[in-house]
């Protein structure tokens, strides 16, 4: 028995105990191969498994990291834009106190201006004030010297013709300081018996006064006196024929005084004639009140009562129209410190612009196209 055998692919002789190894072999070396290859496979896979758990891992460790510093990145960015934001806010709130700030200032400005103004009015008005009543001061009392010596003269000489015309009468001067008339006249008969008393007031000045008749019959009734006579150069509306009477008062021009003294001298001689004839007839009660109805001392008191009632109705009338007076003077006053104000803005707007805040109350007073 032989141990060869040919191959069939190349046509060689080969032994079998040869083939049988080689292929032992082959078979030996393909199941090594196939073994190194499922060992390397294998390890090669658990190098690759270990590789990708730490790959997977610092995978994992990477997404932390990037998730924590996308996280501190959000925060950053957060702090960042809240910092941002205090800014902003830091920054208008700044704002908001300068525009406070400078608004106080304006306004503390415009007011100084405002007041400066006003008391630069004030000094001018009060310096014109002050100049108005000095002048007016001084020619007062240039008026009144002058006019109180024309006075006395003509008092003198009214006091001179009553006592030449009638010598029989006493006519004394009342004296300076001393309230009453100008010229105390009481009428006597040739005989020396008084008939009654005519208080004379002479005035000699340039414009009428109501009070100079208050004043008279006041004077009558304390020296309860008979007959109240104003000589005067100037006469009221009553008297414009050359006399009347005003208030109970007789009222008279100089060229006729001693022509009504004749008169009213004249009737309070009559009248004493007959008091005297009735004092000498029984009297009863009937008379004697009859007597003091018609006397002057009760027509003297039933005129003062009715003086004090026209008294005080003009004193109300005269305060209201004081009143009045001063409620139109304020109201100008108030007019002139608007206007006065309005001015000064107008002015402070025309050199800052814009610029000025707007005053309140004072809106209609702008331009249309000021807004």
């Amino acid at each position: 028995m032989t141990n060869t055998v040919v191959c069939p692919h190349c046509g060689k002789t080969i032994e079998i105990t040869q083939a049988i190894r080689q292929q032992i072999e082959q078979e030996i070396a393909a199941s090594i191969k196939k073994q190194t290859e499922i060992d390397l496979r294998r390890e090669l896979t658990e190098k690759n498994l270990l590789e990708l758990t730490d790959l997977k891992k610092q995978l994992e460790e990477k997404d932390k990291k990037v998730a924590q510093l996308r996280g501190q990145e959000l925060t950053l960015r957060e702090e960042k834009r809240k910092i941002e934001e205090e800014k902003k806010e830091l920054k208008l709130e700044v704002a908001r106190q300068l525009d406070e700030e400078r608004k106080k200032l304006e306004e503390a400005i415009l007011k100084q201006a405002a007041q400066e103004h006003r008391l630069k009015d004030q000094e001018k008005e009060k310096i014109i004030n002050d100049l108005k009543k000095s002048l007016e001061d001084a020619q007062r009392k240039a008026s009144q010297g002058s006019q109180q010596l024309q006075g006395e003269v003509q008092e003198l000489d009214l006091e001179e013709s009553l006592r030449t015309t009638f010598p029989s009468d006493t006519v004394e001067p009342v004296g300076k300081g001393v309230r009453g008339a100008d010229i105390r006249h009481i009428v006597r008969t040739s005989l020396g018996n008084i008939c009654g008393i005519i208080l004379w007031e002479s005035k000699r000045t340039k414009a009428w006064s109501d009070e100079w008749v208050v004043k008279l019959k006041d004077d009558l009734r304390s020296e309860k006196a008979n007959i109240p006579i104003i000589v005067s150069t100037v006469l009221p509306d009553e008297a414009r024929s050359g006399f009347g009477y005003k208030h109970g008062v007789l009222v008279c021009g100089f060229p006729l005084a001693l022509s009504i003294a004749e008169i009213i001298r004249q009737r309070l001689i009559d009248v004493a004639r007959e008091k005297y004839i009735g004092q000498n007839r029984e009297k009863g009660k009937a008379d004697m009140l009859y007597e003091y109805v018609t006397g002057h001392e009760f027509r003297q008191q039933i005129e003062a009562i009715v003086e004090v009632y026209n008294d005080m109705h003009t004193q109300i009338l005269k305060e209201r129209a004081a009143f009045e007076k001063i409620w139109k003077t304020r109201e100008a006053q108030v007019t002139k410190m608007f206007t006065s104000t309005a001015g000064i803005v107008g002015s402070m707007r025309g050199r800052i612009g814009q610029s000025l805040p707007q005053v309140k109350g004072l809106e209609l007073l702008e331009e249309p196209n000021h807004k």
